[in-house]
């Protein structure tokens, strides 16, 4: 049993602010992905595909003359940090399981080293997996951030994704 659901974070409206800004779709993908790796690798599927989803909901968005600007981005960006704390605030705020909200937002602190002046981060599987998740979804320039979805499609990913860990979940425990 979940305490909360992909759709329980997706409809909310601090959700919603952040998975738009950063781009839905790249979200929804990046869940995907981690639902199927933390499978996989025998990993809680439900936090790695909550933390992919939640995994970029820490991005400012760095323009210059109303265009993205991605040396700015890449100089000065913080959003694992940022989006860890969100994170964990909407989940704790949700009725999260405290121990999961903190793996999750452990995974999305983790899930970049962009941010960090060395590369030497020893991660945990989850933490790799949410790494390696949101790496299969990658663009150049931050391109995948771009990628639309409408609403109504992205909502029936969500729910579609929830029967999947579910299922899962369920599998295991028979």
């Amino acid at each position: 049993m979940r305490d909360v659901k992909l759709i329980n974070i997706f409809e909310h409206h601090i959700a919603q602010k952040y998975l738009n800004r950063s781009g839905l779709a790249h979200a929804i993908a990046v869940a995907y992905h981690a639902f199927h790796l933390g499978k996989e690798h025998n990993q809680d599927i439900d936090i790695a595909a909550k933390a992919g989803l939640l995994h970029d909901m820490g991005h400012y968005t760095w323009y210059k003359n109303g265009k993205w600007d991605y040396d700015l981005y890449k100089q000065n960006d913080i959003h694992p940090i940022k989006g860890a704390e969100r994170a964990h605030k909407l989940l704790i705020r949700l009725g999260e399981n405290p121990i999961k909200a903190k793996t999750i937002a452990l995974a999305i602190l983790f899930h970049t080293d962009s941010f960090l002046p060395s590369n030497d981060i020893v991660r945990t599987s989850l933490q790799q997996i949410v790494k390696w998740a949101d790496e299969k979804d990658e663009e150049a320039g931050g391109m995948h951030h771009y990628r639309t979805i409408d609403y109504d499609r992205a909502k029936q990913s969500i729910i579609r994704l929830d029967e999947l860990v579910d299922a899962e979940l369920s599998n295991a425990n028979e």
